[in-house]
């Protein structure tokens, strides 16, 4: 373990999880890892109505987790950075040990790091 961890950013760290804990945002941030999205293609995406869609972007850019962008009257979402992209994918990683003997990721080249 680090040294010293401030506990501000470990209630922050746990915050940020408790966001994740959620599979439509978890969904949301996968989608949103491959580039900006609208509201309504992130709906269509995630076979959910785009008001709860919405709901869940709220949470999510109140986390600081996605930023949003106004074109008119269409809203696009994007993260706010690449380490929440990099947090969900090693959780599915973790994910994929957790079910299967010889995951995917390890499997593949690309997926070796």
């Amino acid at each position: 373990m680090p040294e010293a961890v401030d506990g501000g950013l470990v209630d922050v760290a746990v915050e940020i999880f408790s966001m994740l804990a959620d599979a439509t945002r978890v969904r949301i941030v996968l989608a949103l890892a491959g580039g900006e999205l609208s509201v309504n293609t992130l709906a269509d995406l995630l076979h959910k109505p785009a008001a709860a869609v919405s709901q869940h972007l709220a949470k999510l850019r109140l986390a600081r987790i996605v930023t949003p962008r106004h074109e008119g009257t269409r809203v696009f979402y994007r993260l706010a950075n690449e380490h929440i992209s990099q947090l969900v994918t090693d959780a599915m990683f973790q994910a994929e040990h957790s079910v299967e003997d010889q995951p995917h990721h390890h499997r593949t080249e690309s997926g070796r790091r």
